[in-house]
């Protein structure tokens, strides 16, 4: 997730109105509140996807890379492949204000809603775009997440899979790279706050580092967090350095793998090893995996070169490991991913991962 090489960068300048519709969506007033509301088949699947077009309205204008069009093109693979028989289908739904407070400013939380009224300018100084309506979308990006979350937590030992999601970038203050609301940030909150779990494991995958969540808890030692990316010598946001292994009592409890302009699946294979042990070594309660599909090759606004098999096996060894430490709770967030084919095939194969692990 986030925009492209850091030696050229994503700006398209001011947006255009392009998202009429949203507007017109959104100004009917949805609802605040969450609902884990589930469409579950007779044999009770123990792997749940969240759909719906609410939950494809967080995207941007005037040929934005992260356009709405984004999760069509995933539920057009995830159906081709029959995996819609397969799993509880959830309900896309709505973050409250406190949600967004557990991680966010109230500045930032006042900033985007006020932003949103007018549908102007950008909300980072040029990669995320303002629209009308803005304020709501990605609040429904946090709410399915957390909606996911509760399903989990409320069943033992299930997974799931949000596809537009895994915004890493946000910090708690700010907006960056696509990303207004730090869903993953506030999963984590989430499982502290309303389910009293303790230490939580944050893996990303994603061709960005994921800045948003790791400086927000490089102090912290209970969440253990493995990050692949892109070395930012090459990609925006030039974060993520091997040697960043988290601060004071966190240290040892974070771990970044950057990869080489060109990396493929050869190494990703020699890495992923040392990030399950890392993982593992801490026995975390909860594991979330962000899979952001930007890492495959071809993708227009990055320079690795994985395949969606590497997806597959990232979910199907955490899906394992989430087993082997006893509670079997694994929650995937779709992340970044530009190239729509390479999308929807890599978080169709996240969702076989978790069908099978």
């Amino acid at each position: 997730m986030g925009r492209g090489p850091a030696v050229v960068g994503f700006r398209r300048g001011r947006p255009q109105s392009a998202q009429a519709q949203f507007a017109r969506e959104q100004s009917a007033k949805e609802p605040s509140g969450r609902s884990a509301s589930a469409r579950v088949s007779k044999t009770s699947p123990q792997t749940a996807v969240a759909l719906g077009e609410r939950l494809a309205r967080y995207g941007f204008p005037a040929g934005h890379p992260f356009g709405i069009d984004r999760h069509g093109a995933f539920q057009r693979e995830f159906e081709q492949r029959g995996l819609a028989g397969r799993v509880a289908l959830l309900e896309p739904a709505r973050a409250s204000e406190q949600e967004l407070l557990w991680f966010h400013t109230p500045e930032h939380v006042a900033f985007v809603r006020r932003s949103s009224e007018l549908g102007q300018g950008t909300l980072d100084g040029g990669d995320t775009p303002c629209f009308r309506g803005v304020f709501e979308a990605a609040s429904d990006v946090v709410g399915t997440s957390l909606a996911a979350t509760d399903w989990i937590m409320e069943r033992g030992h299930r997974r799931a899979f949000v596809p537009i999601a895994g915004l890493h970038h946000a910090a708690r203050e700010r907006a960056a790279g696509f990303c207004v609301f730090n869903d993953c940030a506030i999963v984590i909150e989430s499982l502290r706050r309303r389910h009293g779990l303790k230490r939580i494991a944050y893996v990303d995958i994603d061709a960005h580092h994921g800045d948003g969540v790791y400086y927000a808890y490089d102090a912290d030692p209970d969440v253990i967090i493995a990050d692949l990316h892109e070395s930012g010598d090459t990609l925006y946001p030039g974060t993520g350095s091997e040697t960043e292994r988290g601060q004071g009592a966190a240290q040892g409890t974070k771990l970044n793998v950057p990869l080489p302009a060109g990396a493929d699946d050869g190494h990703f294979g020699l890495v992923w090893p040392l990030m399950l042990e890392h993982v593992e070594r801490h026995a975390p309660e909860f594991i979330i995996l962000q899979c952001g599909a930007d890492s495959i090759g071809g993708d227009p606004l990055t320079n690795l070169r994985l395949t969606p098999a590497a997806h597959h096996r990232a979910a199907v060894d955490l899906a394992r490991l989430a087993g082997r430490l006893g509670h079997g709770r694994l929650l995937a967030l779709g992340g970044g991913g530009y190239e729509r084919g390479n999308l929807a095939r890599a978080w169709s194969a996240v969702v076989e991962g978790l069908l099978e692990g």
